[in-house]
């Protein structure tokens, strides 16, 4: 049980990481400021374009493709950085969907 915590972890820090290094390549933010907490809207000043090209940039970096809705409310749904980490566990647990 201890190892799968341990991988769990890794795997959790991995999407971290990388999270952080799409913010910064991407769109220039000081990485000293990425924390779970931190409000795409509010802290990061993202607006709607913003955050759809942020979803394209984590469908690079992570290798997957968002199923497109006509709504896309999966995309307002991104408030902070933990619902993005969220997010990202999500796709990369169930690909299917």
């Amino acid at each position: 049980m201890k190892s799968v915590s341990a991988r769990e972890n890794m795997i959790d820090n991995q999407i971290v990481d990388k999270v952080k290094k799409v913010l910064v390549e991407w769109f220039e933010v000081e990485p000293g400021i990425v924390t779970p907490e931190i409000s795409l809207r509010d802290d990061l000043d993202f607006d709607s374009l913003d955050t759809v090209d942020f979803v394209v940039a984590l469908e690079k970096e992570f290798g997957f493709k968002i199923v497109r809705s006509r709504d896309e409310s999966f995309i307002r749904a991104l408030l902070t950085l933990n619902d993005v980490y969220a997010f990202v566990k999500d796709k990369l647990d169930n690909p299917a969907q």
